[in-house]
């Protein structure tokens, strides 16, 4: 693992330079090679017990992280914490639109975007809400499974496009500009995406360079769509839905991906052993895969669970441990390490 080899170069530099020194090592006989080293270190964690009147077990699924507040799914409900401090705002357990009001029952997955929540869940549903007031601006589906959605299992939103995980083999693709406090519930997509595998695992997505990247658990790879190729196709696609650009992992199974500044968050399974990786997202986007960040736990502790949606702040990352029933913060740490060679 890095963590060790970060320890033994710790404890052998010492003695680097101490035989450079007894041995005349100059800056004109040697070259120095300087390399950058990251790992994770608990910060906080949020729990039940971290929500005022909460009676029920935490049951996080999926996170984002929207103009410093982190929303997390909890089983029937919406929780928002202030993503800075950790302070808990709200818990959204119902839908409000007028004389209307839908309780949020099994939810799977948000997203936030351009002013708006989305929420999905697997009573067939995608609900839409104001990012400010928390009212409700619209719904899609109405909660049976035969009609828009055959259930609901990851969200992504962005650019103008929503794209919506549904059971099996199936992403619909709307145009955020459909979904109006007028709209139908019966929203025709635009475009459908084949993911090639699945069934009813909460999906993560996020998009990037022009691409929808799915972590796609079932087919043992990350799934990329071409989002200049979904509007070019996007008629045909209603028919026969697009097959994405993959490479095999072989072993790895991704389960959660996010974009952050300069990374790609990820969660992967191998076996039983669940890891947080980073990836240099420019890197991740050409599918080479080399992390720079690989963790199953911390120093040796605290094992990971499986993590079913990541989401970045600054040097925090926010995992959501379905296993362990928590939100995990980790902070994100740089280590310079300088390497002499003759």
């Amino acid at each position: 693992m890095e963590l060790k080899y970060k320890t033994t170069m710790k404890n052998i530099l010492p003695l680097i330079f101490a035989l450079c020194f007894f041995t005349n090592c100059s800056k004109d006989d040697n070259e120095t090679k300087d390399y950058s080293y990251y790992y994770p270190t608990d910060e906080a964690s949020i729990t039940a017990e971290n929500i005022p009147g909460s009676t029920e077990a935490f049951d996080p699924k999926g996170i984002a992280v929207a103009n410093e507040k982190l929303y997390v799914i909890n089983g029937n409900v919406l929780e928002v914490f202030n993503a800075l401090t950790l302070a808990h705002i709200k818990t959204i357990k119902e839908y409000t639109k007028g004389t209307t009001t839908i309780p949020l029952t099994s939810l799977t997955s948000v997203a936030v975007d351009n002013g708006r929540i989305y929420v999905g869940s697997t009573e067939s549903r995608l609900f839409v809400f104001d990012e400010t007031t928390n009212a409700g601006i619209s719904t899609v589906g109405n909660g049976q499974w035969w009609q828009t959605f055959v259930h609901v299992f990851g969200v992504v939103v962005k650019d103008g496009l929503v794209f919506v995980k549904e059971k099996e083999k199936s992403i619909k693709v709307f145009e955020t500009s459909q979904i109006t406090e007028t709209s139908n519930w019966n929203l025709e997509p635009i475009a459908k995406l084949n993911t090639l595998n699945g069934y009813t695992e909460v999906y993560s997505m996020d998009v990037y360079g022009g691409n929808l990247v799915v972590a796609g658990r079932d087919a043992k790879s990350y799934l990329y769509y071409d989002i200049a190729n979904i509007k070019a196709n996007a008629k045909n696609s209603l028919t026969t839905p697009i097959e994405p650009d993959k490479m095999p992992l072989v072993d790895i199974k991704p389960i959660a991906v996010s974009f952050s500044k300069d990374w790609a968050v990820t969660s992967e399974n191998e076996g039983s052993t669940s890891y947080l990786r980073l990836y240099p997202k420019e890197e991740f986007i050409r599918k080479n895969y080399k992390a720079v960040l690989n963790a199953s736990d911390i120093f040796g502790e605290n094992k990971f669970g499986t993590i079913v949606g990541t989401a970045q702040l600054d040097d925090r990352i926010f995992l959501s441990d379905n296993t362990n029933k928590k939100i995990r913060i980790v902070k994100l740490n740089k280590s310079a390490i300088s390497e002499q060679n003759n």
